[in-house]
């Protein structure tokens, strides 16, 4: 395993664990490396500094919350996290049973409750043109950032 400090074009830095430099290689070039803050797949690896530890920095090293995250840099950046944090305390992720969950809400099959998930672009479409409220998100489940 190989783990990168990865930035993307908006300037948002975070960390990301590879199975080595050809995993990331090969999971960038099919576009499957999003910004874990904005979602942008142009995203790059950031100068690195290499890691040394002894026991000493060890006991030194203060308390990480290990989202591998830099701290939001801006307002709108502080108002994403707030977001995502809301989202993720209030509705049920559905994961890619978005489309049917949202539908059987609408429909009166199953109670209305918050939820979020995935949702490809025709599944979104046809939810929209059905009368759904759905709006999308402008970050990734935490599960699927990188």
């Amino acid at each position: 395993m190989i783990k990168y400090t990865l930035k993307c074009a908006a300037g948002h830095s975070f960390e990301s664990w590879f199975a080595n430099a050809e995993a990331f290689d090969g999971l960038k070039a099919a576009g499957h490396v999003s910004c874990a803050l904005c979602g942008s797949v142009d995203v790059d690896k950031a100068i690195m500094a290499p890691r040394v530890s002894t026991a000493r920095a060890t006991e030194q090293a203060p308390a990480n919350d290990d989202t591998g995250l830099s701290e939001p840099s801006s307002d709108v950046e502080t108002a994403l996290a707030q977001m995502r944090e809301a989202v993720e305390k209030n509705a049920t992720y559905v994961g890619g049973n978005f489309a049917s969950e949202a539908l059987a809400q609408h429909l009166g099959e199953q109670p209305d409750r918050p939820i979020w998930g995935e949702a490809n672009r025709e599944q979104a479409k046809q939810l929209i043109e059905d009368g759904v409220p759905v709006a999308p998100l402008p970050f990734v489940p935490s599960r699927k950032a990188n």
